[in-house]
């Protein structure tokens, strides 16, 4: 061997046993510079409502930890648009990024993570029920790869019944609209039997994947006089939430919705969680993550904050009348 050699040898060895030998503060100077790599997916179209609803408040809770973006993060941001069918490519394209962490915004994006990858820590958030979906084996121990917070809950949906029963007090039957793609049915099901005892009436799930099914779905509720309705939360219904009030007026449709920005002026109230507590509070669970927790032991959290608003433009266009009792409990009312 030459003697070039064996001084490269040498110096091989020497930086090996330096760093085997030194202390964690100098091994952890050497790497403080590298900024993590937040990969964040969501399948509505990224616009101003989006913005305000969870991207600033989503940034406002990692400046809380101390996270600045371009100073000692990342954020990769993708939007499928409302377009169900590109989750998978877009998540797959982050993952490809090499993120440390990747925020998925809202069931279908959850689902889509979760599908793509079974080691990069994923960070679940506005989704439903996440053992019913797959994502923890339980609440307190989620047991994978994912962690979150479940802005859904059966309650939730039971009291947004309850508020169309008080706002039309003779609708026999209410309809659920939900998106087969992103809700599951399990639980679902035999919740309806004690709502529809409670309620005294049928509760009719219809299901929609897109805006190509909207108008069988108003069809088929009109054959079957159905006198309310309330509307899941999801990618798609927020992407074409315009379309769908829209067709809640020309229907005379009195409707409940999961969240405010959901109201265009044919929605009549929204019941549902916080959305930008929900995100601010992501970012706590994002900074456990780079701090070295496993999402499998961070606790799935279910968001406590509700919200009811009601939509005056709506009430006047379809004529109804809101009980008292119901404005003094909102928390905002739509002029």
């Amino acid at each position: 061997m030459s003697a070039q050699k064996l001084l490269v040898n040498r110096r091989t060895a020497c930086a090996a046993l330096y760093l085997l030998s030194a202390s964690p503060q100098i091994i952890m100077a050497q790497v403080v510079g590298r900024k993590s790599r937040i990969g964040f997916l969501a399948e509505p179209a990224l616009d101003e409502v989006m913005r305000r609803a969870i991207v600033e408040p989503f940034g406002q809770g990692l400046r809380q930890f101390g996270y600045i973006e371009g100073k000692n993060i990342v954020v990769e941001s993708r939007w499928a648009n409302g377009v169900h069918e590109r989750l998978a490519g877009l998540a797959n394209e982050l993952l490809r990024l090499e993120v440390d962490v990747l925020v998925a915004a809202f069931p279908a994006a959850a689902l889509a993570a979760k599908n793509a990858t079974r080691t990069v820590p994923v960070v679940a958030v506005s989704v439903d029920n996440p053992i019913a979906m797959g994502l923890a084996a339980t609440f307190a121990r989620p047991g994978g790869n994912i962690t979150g917070i479940s802005g859904f809950a059966l309650e939730v949906v039971a009291k947004r019944l309850q508020i169309m029963r008080e706002l039309m007090p003779m609708a026999r039957p209410i309809g659920i609209l939900l998106n087969p793609n992103v809700v599951t049915r399990h639980g679902l099901d035999s919740a309806i039997v004690d709502w529809e005892r409670t309620l005294g009436t049928r509760v009719l799930v219809y299901e929609a994947r897109g805006p190509d099914e909207f108008e069988g779905v108003f069809a088929a509720m009109a054959r079957d006089g159905v006198g309310g309705l309330v509307v899941f939360a999801d990618g798609n219904t927020y992407t074409h939430r315009v379309r769908l009030n829209e067709l809640c007026l020309q229907k005379r449709m009195p409707s409940v919705w999961g969240g405010r920005d959901f109201l265009t002026g044919g929605g009549l109230a929204s019941y549902q969680s916080d959305f930008p507590a929900m995100f601010r509070r992501a970012a706590a669970l994002v900074d456990k993550i780079l701090k070295g927790e496993k999402p499998g032991e961070i606790a799935f959290e279910q968001a406590t904050k509700l919200e009811l608003v009601i939509d005056r433009r709506a009430v006047k266009a379809l004529g109804i009348t809101v009980p008292r009792a119901l404005y003094l409990l909102a928390n905002e009312v739509i002029e």
